[in-house]
């Protein structure tokens, strides 16, 4: 592609000595594919090694602009941006590439990547990367903890890192949860332990990453485009337990989560320990009677278990999935090593964020929820699990993924539905199909001007909805929740989609429903 030299494969035979930041790395010559925070920190990181850097990215704001010149400051040789030049691999200095490493997002469908792979050049993600380059002479070369799964992910790692930081140990939650992973190996005082949340993204590219211990928490459809299908999705998932130390922690409550575990290639001695929000069974981590309990790291587990921490502890709205979260994150650092009571300090500690199962209000008997977070249909059904009637807002872009299962499930539970996205057409189809006498409310594309509530009406009579700005149907969507909602109901946004068809993040969108819900309660509360 693009003049690219016919290549012989790539000599491995270097790469495999690099596995530690003091190998030799100088002189590597490699692609770097993006220029956002992971992008950034892999060309960073690759150039203070000493190797050769070419980086492409198709952005061209004066975002990646600026980050460009940074680039070039701390010796990047090339930064090339634009759609037109990240579709063709470029040679590093005059010669072919010995490696590509890419930002998660790309997916392997992608010309650059299939031009690396038609090659014989291996490709990396930043994960793998990191762990290349963990152990650096006169620094602490910090344990890892793996966490992935469908959902809950970024809860459970949070967690891992607030129970692992009450133990009295140095720890930070990385990876796909925000502070990019080679930012956090590359940290001047070191820690002892990552909590490191992975992407099926980051999965794909990894090989040799050997955690103390691992979790995939749940598994359902989900980017189902950039995989090319579930299967692919789910092997890419179970990628989580290869190489495990000490223990692959499954779900008890999906069997699928357990087979991966008894298909993993773990180091000798490894456990399978599994968490459940019910009873546990020896070597599980579960609940009993409101009290967290361990079966698994006690020595009397065949008759007993210890009270690890009050299901309170957690927060004040716990719906089932934060309770398997924190059970997760209890098996995982009790196989790490750490005491009792830090567990119940870490989940007292633990801040669940915005945008998951957070309470937002509560007037004349209405709760009104938003959990933002919930991008896909897994997600979205364990938060409508937990309240019951619900007036659910949800819609955004699908993802390749359907919405049936999650409406056969919830349909009793559903009061109304007020549809957001700019196509909502897949959801609204399941509805018709499996909740037909459950009111939907859309916007009217006849309207030019501001959005306007519509009657709630069977599914089916009702217009599809129009693409608007994102604060402005939220706005819509709160103020047509609240005309239906009364004393009893909860209002939940659970949108099971993703947000970037009209908001810029899940995070955008469930501020702009919080500020709409109060503006319309404060307004309520002053007439």
């Amino acid at each position: 592609m693009g003049g690219l030299p016919a290549v012989s494969p790539t000599d491995d035979s270097r790469l495999a000595g690099l596995t530690s930041w003091d190998s030799d790395w100088s002189g590597l010559r490699v692609v770097v594919t993006g220029i956002g925070k992971t992008g950034f920190s892999i060309a960073d990181t690759l150039a203070e090694l000493g190797a050769r850097v070419v980086v492409v990215a198709a952005s061209d704001d004066a975002a990646a602009e600026q980050a460009a010149e940074t680039l070039k400051i701390v010796g990047v040789d090339e930064v090339l941006l634009g759609a037109e030049s990240s579709l063709d691999l470029p040679l590093v200095g005059g010669e072919p590439a010995e490696l590509v490493v890419t930002s998660p997002g790309l997916p392997p469908a992608h010309p650059l990547l299939v031009a690396a792979q038609q090659s014989g050049i291996p490709i990396w993600g930043d994960v793998e990367l990191a762990w290349r380059v963990r152990q650096r002479a006169g620094r602490k070369t910090a344990d890892w903890i793996t966490i992935t799964g469908t959902n809950g992910k970024t809860t459970t790692t949070t967690m891992v890192a607030a129970i692992l930081q009450q133990s009295g140990l140095q720890a930070i939650a990385a990876g796909n949860i925000g502070t990019p992973i080679l930012d956090a190996i590359r940290d001047p005082n070191g820690y002892d332990a990552l909590a490191v949340e992975l992407s099926s993204f980051q999965l794909h590219w990894t090989e040799s990453v050997s955690p103390v211990a691992s979790v995939c928490l749940n598994l359902a459809e989900d980017h189902v485009d950039w995989h090319g299908s579930f299967e692919a999705y789910a092997a890419d998932k179970a990628k989580i337990y290869q190489h495990t130390q000490k223990a692959c922690v499954y779900n008890a409550e999906q069997i699928e989560t357990e087979r991966m575990v008894e298909a993993a290639d773990v180091v000798e001695g490894c456990r399978a320990v599994g968490f459940s929000t019910g009873t546990p069974a020896v070597s599980m981590v579960g609940v009993v009677e409101g009290l967290l309990v361990d079966r698994a790291f006690i020595a009397e587990r065949r008759d007993s278990a210890v009270e690890l921490a009050k299901i309170s502890d957690i927060g004040d709205l716990v719906p089932r999935h934060l309770v398997a979260n924190a059970a997760a994150a209890a098996a995982l650092t009790r196989a790490y090593g750490v005491a009792v009571p830090a567990v119940k300090a870490g989940l007292l500690a633990y801040d669940n964020g915005a945008h998951r199962i957070q309470a937002v209000a509560q007037q004349d008997g209405v709760l009104w929820v938003n959990d933002s977070k919930a991008t896909n249909p897994h997600a979205a059904s364990a938060s409508l699990a937990a309240f019951k009637p619900v007036v659910w807002i949800a819609g955004g872009d699908a993802k390749g993924v359907g919405y049936d299962e999650l409406v056969q499930a919830h349909a009793g539970r559903l009061k109304t539905v007020v549809l957001i996205g700019a196509d909502s057409s897949a959801l609204r189809a399941a509805l018709q199909r499996h909740a037909p006498n459950v009111p939907v409310i859309a916007p009217d594309p006849g309207e030019t001007g501001g959005v306007q509530q519509t009657e709630a009406v069977p599914n089916g009579t009702q217009a599809e909805p129009r693409s608007l700005p994102g604060d402005a149907v939220m706005a819509w969507a709160v103020k047509s929740a609240a005309g239906v909602a009364t004393e009893g109901d909860t209002v939940l946004l659970a949108p099971a989609a993703a947000s970037i068809d009209q908001f810029s993040s899940y995070a955008h969108r469930g501020d702009a429903f919080i500020d709409a819900v109060r503006g319309l309660l404060e307004g309520a509360g002053n007439k």
